[in-house]
C-alpha cells in the first residue's frame, strides 16, 4: 500500500492559482470582494500553519489538560461566531441559553461518541478527540445559528399570531410551537441535506483524508458513517435545547410576549 504523497511548499504555493483566478473572476465583473478574498486567504493560511504547529505539539506531548484546553478554546470561539453570525440582537438570557446548549451538546455527543463508540484508550487522546470535537462543535455552530436566527426572526415577524393565540388561552409553549418547530427544521435541514448526497455527489473530507493516507476505503466509510451519525446528534442536540429554551426568553414572567 502506497504511503501518503507530501507535499511541498512550493506545491502549495501552487494551489493559490485558484485565489488568482478567483479575483480575475471578480474584477472582470465588477464585483467588490478583492479585499475579503485576500483578507480571507490570508487568515485561512495564517490561522492554519497556527494550528498546525499548535496540534504537532499536542500530539507529541498528549496530556488531558492540553486536550481540554483545546476543546475550551474551540468552545468558546464556536459560541462566540454564534453570537456573531445571528445578525439580530441577542437578549443576554438569550446568549446563556446558546452558551449552555452549544456546551452541553456538543461535549455530551463528544464524550459518549469517544467512549461508546469509537471506545478510545485513553480518553484523552489528542489525535481523535479534537478532530472530532472540531467537527461536531463547527457543525453544532452552524446549525445553532440558523436556528437561533430562524427564532428571533420568527418571534418579530409573527408577533401578532402569537399575541393572538396568547389572548385566546395559549400558553407561551403552545403560542410559539410553530416558530420553534420551524427554527428547529431550518437548523438541521443542511445536515440531512449533505447526508443523502454523501458518498454519491461528494466524498467528505474527513473520509478523503483517511483514504489519501493510506487506510483502506472500508474502514474510512466506517469512520465516516459514524461521525455523520455523531454529527447529526450534536447538531440537533445544541439546537433542540437552544431554541426550546431559547423561546422563553421572549416572555416575561406574566407569560407576555416581551421582544425587548
Amino acid at each position: 500500500m502506497k504511503g501518503i504523497i507530501e507535499l511541498q511548499m512550493w506545491q502549495v504555493a501552487v494551489a493559490y492559482i485558484f485565489i488568482v483566478i478567483l479575483l480575475f473572476i471578480v474584477r472582470t465583473r465588477g464585483i467588490p470582494r478583492e479585499k475579503e478574498i485576500l483578507v480571507a486567504s490570508l487568515r485561512m493560511t495564517l490561522q492554519l500553519v497556527l494550528t498546525g504547529y499548535i496540534l504537532a505539539y499536542i500530539f507529541n506531548n498528549s496530556h488531558p489538560l492540553y486536550t481540554l484546553l483545546a476543546i475550551s478554546v474551540m468552545e468558546a470561539f464556536a459560541i462566540y461566531n454564534t453570537y456573531k453570525r445571528v445578525k439580530t440582537p441577542l437578549s443576554p438570557r438569550l446568549r446563556e441559553i446558546i452558551a449552555v446548549s452549544m456546551v452541553t451538546g456538543t461535549l455530551a455527543s463528544l464524550f459518549y461518541f469517544l467512549l461508546v463508540v469509537v471506545r478510545i484508550s485513553p480518553w484523552y487522546d489528542p489525535r481523535y478527540v479534537i478532530p472530532i470535537a472540531g467537527m461536531l462543535i463547527g457543525n453544532s455552530m452552524t446549525g445553532i445559528s440558523l436556528g437561533v436566527s430562524r427564532l428571533v426572526d420568527g418571534m418579530r415577524t409573527q408577533q401578532h399570531l402569537v399575541e393572538a393565540a396568547l389572548m385566546l388561552g395559549a400558553t407561551p409553549g403552545a403560542a410559539s410551537k410553530q416558530i420553534v418547530n420551524a427554527s428547529f427544521d431550518a437548523a438541521i435541514l443542511p445536515t440531512i441535506n449533505s447526508m443523502v448526497g454523501m458518498g454519491i455527489v461528494f466524498l467528505p473530507g474527513m473520509m478523503t483524508g483517511q483514504i489519501l493516507s493510506g487506510v483502506s476505503p472500508l474502514t474510512a466509510i466506517e469512520y465516516q458513517i459514524a461521525i455523520m451519525l455523531g454529527i447529526l446528534g450534536s447538531v440537533a442536540l445544541t439546537v433542540v435545547m437552544s431554541v426550546q429554551l431559547g423561546y422563553k426568553t421572549f416572555f416575561n414572567e406574566e407569560c407576555q410576549l416581551d421582544l425587548q
